[in-house]
């Protein structure tokens, strides 16, 4: 048995050869960069998301608004609102994409992501990211030359408290001589994706990951990515990306690139998402946000539509 297969997120999205869907908050389309974010309805479409059996469902970690970046997400902080998430949903996945490890302490962010795992019946999934607004690192008093080493520490140190109990911890930054982060997840380790390279090798994510989060590309581009990252891992370690979509009401409307996606009727999107399958994809997060419909509209046509294709996947009984 592998490492993951009783984590009943991680089992849901992802198994070797196959492929499945899961959503972005918000759950909207948005111009520009600030959403709406009407709660009640984030919450109906969320339970919705999950009674269509759409795998997983996605927040981001943006800590500032940066106008001239842009896009600030859900807005919420991530684990608050994924604790809320958590509560009004049963099963299906939840996964950052991604927290911004060097600007948050790794004892923080460890024992917040073993909260919302253990509160969650083991559903995070967890993605994490060097970051790329310029305003955050001086606002965080952090060194954007010293991110990379920071990201690298903070995964060796999560990893290390989720699995041992009163561990001896001395690094530059953090020094623990006799103390224990609780709770522990229940299988005393989470799922952790790197997204992009986040300063890293690929050699490195791949030792030190337990999968790859990255973004829309020329799907060659991804297939030859996909192939050489299978090649540095000695288990099935997931592949995922994200995808902007804006669905058309006309089902055979023929794909139009926008932003990191395609504005698309479903069946080229299914032919499309049947490409990314064959290319080694595991998990596609759909991003609504430059939609023209109703996003209850959009999430309803493509659980019906278009995630039967892509069914999620057994995984465990809860």
């Amino acid at each position: 048995m592998r490492q993951f297969d009783q984590h009943r997120g991680y089992s849901r999205m992802f198994r070797e050869n196959d492929l499945t869907l899961g959503l972005f908050f918000p759950l909207e389309s948005y111009r520009p960069s600030i959403p709406v974010m009407n709660i009640d309805e984030q919450i109906k479409l969320a339970i919705r998301a999950e009674e269509l059996n759409f795998a997983s469902l996605f927040v981001r970690d943006v800590p500032l608004y940066d106008p001239y970046f842009g896009d600030v997400g859900q807005m919420y902080d991530p684990w608050v609102f994924l604790g809320f998430i958590a509560a009004h949903t049963k099963t299906i996945a939840l996964g950052t994409a991604s927290i911004v490890l060097p600007l948050r302490h790794p004892l923080h962010v460890a024992k917040s992501a073993a909260s919302v795992d253990k509160l969650s019946s083991e559903r995070l999934i967890l993605g994490v990211a060097t970051g790329d607004r310029p305003i955050e690192f001086p606002a965080f008093s952090v060194d954007p030359d010293e991110r990379g080493e920071l990201f690298r520490q903070s995964i060796h140190l999560m990893k290390k408290v989720w699995k041992s109990n009163y561990t001896s911890i001395r690094t530059p930054d953090d020094h623990i001589p006799y103390g224990d982060l609780l709770p522990k997840p229940a299988l005393f380790d989470i799922p952790v994706l790197v997204t992009g390279h986040s300063t890293q090798s690929p050699e490195w994510i791949a030792e030190h990951s337990d999968g790859w989060m990255y973004y829309p590309r020329n799907i060659n581009q991804q297939a030859d990515m996909i192939d050489q990252w299978r090649l540095l891992t000695s288990e099935f370690k997931p592949f995922s990306q994200s995808l902007y979509v804006d669905l058309m009401e006309d089902p055979n409307y023929a794909p139009v690139p926008i932003h990191l996606g395609f504005r698309i009727g479903r069946n080229p999107l299914i032919e499309f998402l049947d490409r990314l399958k064959i290319a080694g994809v595991n998990h596609v997060i759909i991003n609504l946000k430059y939609g023209h419909r109703p996003a209850e509209e959009v999430i309803e046509e493509l659980g019906q539509e278009v995630v039967p294709s892509f069914p999620t996947l057994t995984g465990i009984s809860d």
